[in-house]
């Protein structure tokens, strides 16, 4: 969906936004009618690829499955605005009764959402991701990575064989690209919410402090650890490295600008998300390939990233129902989720369709490669669990 996993939760209101009457879909819980239906409010978003007609389609199929249910479709002025527009309805007593990728932070500590039980995740691959307390309040059907993806062309052009696996490599790599004329990184999001640059240390960060100390974040909410912690200072000067003179095209582009500038063949790395893959056009899949962000020592840690799913709100219409739908959403929309959001689902089973991006499929492959050998330490989580 574009821009993913942004853990930062903040009530920061939209001016751009009116509230009146609750406006862009009406807003606020729905109800239940005589007849003993339910009304449930459901606020998702769009995007180019995830437009009105797909949100109406899998919204049709789902309430097909969740009888006595009707849905009230909210969409937020933006995908980048999802979480601000959530807080800023949560301020109205308009909670949607159910959410799409609504960062929980913050509400769930509040009370404002519901908890999902054992029964209700059974179907999930892993089921205790992102928890709170050792509480669920968001699905965890969705998992993301975070890696570096990078044009052939450009490593040829400056004579590099093989993508790197360790940091000097990886700063030598660098050079080469300098020496060649070609800018080595397209990292966008300076403005307005840099995330480009928080999605590149959240690689660094995960590498550096959570593969060797798990229970990091944990330590930092308990004041037993701060960011002088020399593991945390060694991933703020490996971005600093990354982010020298002349290393980075543009870094006040916006996300979409830097993708743009990637996609159109400046600059040759461009560190993102798993969801990147469904980006490129068939041409551009030929013409970018995908490696791990290196570690000091050559050894595979892939940062990862299990939640997005939908949220629940504690004071729905009909919890139950609230949850049996989004619950049937989400195994409804998985196919949806792969092939039009790059999105690894995290369902027991489950086998994404045939005719992805290639670039889909090769990401995925470091993913259950690392998977395999243990080495996918937590990204940035929305609290410590």
């Amino acid at each position: 969906m574009g821009k993913r996993t942004n853990c930062v939760a903040t009530a920061t209101p939209l001016g751009l936004v009116a509230l009146t009457g609750c406006a862009v879909g009406g807003g606020g819980s729905g109800g239940k009618s005589s007849d003993g239906d339910v009304t449930l409010s459901l606020l998702t978003f769009e995007t180019p690829n995830l437009t009105t007609s797909y949100w109406d389609d899998i919204i049709a199929k789902t309430s097909a499955k969740v009888p006595g249910v009707k849905i009230k479709k909210l969409v937020a002025p933006s995908a980048e605005q999802r979480n601000e527009y959530a807080r800023q309805l949560d301020s109205t007593s308009a909670l949607p009764d159910i959410m799409v990728e609504i960062d929980p932070a913050g509400l769930a500590e509040a009370g404002k959402l519901a908890q999902f039980g054992k029964q209700e995740l059974a179907d999930c691959a892993n089921p205790t991701a992102n928890s709170f307390n050792g509480k669920i309040y968001q699905l965890p059907t969705n998992s993301q990575t975070w890696q570096i993806y990078y044009r052939k062309a450009a490593f040829a052009k400056a004579g590099i064989a093989a993508p790197p696996k360790k940091w000097d490599g990886l700063l030598a790599t660098v050079g080469k690209l300098k020496t060649a004329g070609i800018k080595p990184f397209v990292i966008g999001g300076g403005a307005p919410d840099g995330l480009g640059p928080r999605w590149t240390f959240a690689q660094l960060r995960a590498d550096e402090v959570y593969a060797k100390d798990p229970k990091w974040l944990d330590k930092l909410v308990a004041g037993k650890t701060d960011f002088s912690d020399p593991l945390f200072v060694k991933a703020a000067t490996e971005m600093k490295a990354l982010a020298g003179k002349g290393n980075v095209d543009n870094l006040s582009a916006t996300y979409a600008q830097a993708q743009g500038a990637f996609l159109g063949g400046k600059g040759a790395m461009y560190p993102m998300g798993s969801w990147f893959p469904t980006a490129p056009n068939k041409a551009q899949q030929k013409q970018i390939v995908v490696f791990p962000m290196t570690t000091q020592h050559g050894s595979l840690a892939l940062p990862v990233y299990t939640g997005g799913g939908l949220s629940v709100s504690a004071k729905a219409a009909d919890v139950a129902k609230a949850k049996k739908w989004a619950i049937e959403f989400s195994k409804l929309n998985a196919d949806g989720a792969a092939r039009y959001d790059g999105l690894f689902v995290a369902l027991k089973g489950y086998t994404p369709p045939a005719g992805l991006p290639p670039l889909y499929d090769t990401t995925l492959d470091i993913y259950k490669k690392a998977q395999s050998s243990g080495a996918v330490p937590s990204s940035v989580s929305c609290w410590p669990v």
